[in-house]
């Protein structure tokens, strides 16, 4: 039996990919580091949790989907809407399984997830 899939990359596109990158490195700290092919692409590297990519989009408006793992969900909530984000779903407890999301869209509407306890 083959061990249970888990998320092991995030993409996030966009109208302005270097906009995105420089909105990603200043909310969360990350270094983004051009993919070195000319597209302007930008690779995350991860010390825990994943690695993912921040772009353009070349076809439509973009997207993406992931949920970040961090210490304080209501204090990175504000830190977004200072950047230029909004909250979409405030801080949200499920003390059953010891964990803690909310919602909020980026300045282009992207729609990321924050979480505390999803990594143990």
């Amino acid at each position: 039996m083959m061990a249970t899939p888990a998320v092991g990359w995030f993409e996030i596109t966009g109208k302005d990919g270097a906009a995105l990158q420089r909105y990603y490195r200043d909310l969360f700290g990350w270094q983004i580091q051009d993919a070195g092919d000319g597209s302007g692409y930008g690779l995350v590297a991860a010390d825990r949790g994943i690695g993912g990519g921040i772009g353009t989009s070349h076809d439509g408006p973009g997207h993406v989907t992931l949920y970040v793992e961090v210490d304080d969900v209501a204090a990175y909530l504000d830190r977004a809407e200072r950047l230029g984000g909004r909250t979409l779903v405030p801080p949200t407890e499920l003390a059953q399984f010891g964990l803690t999301f909310a919602f909020f869209a980026d300045p282009e509407g992207h729609v990321v997830g924050l979480s505390r306890g999803a990594i143990r």
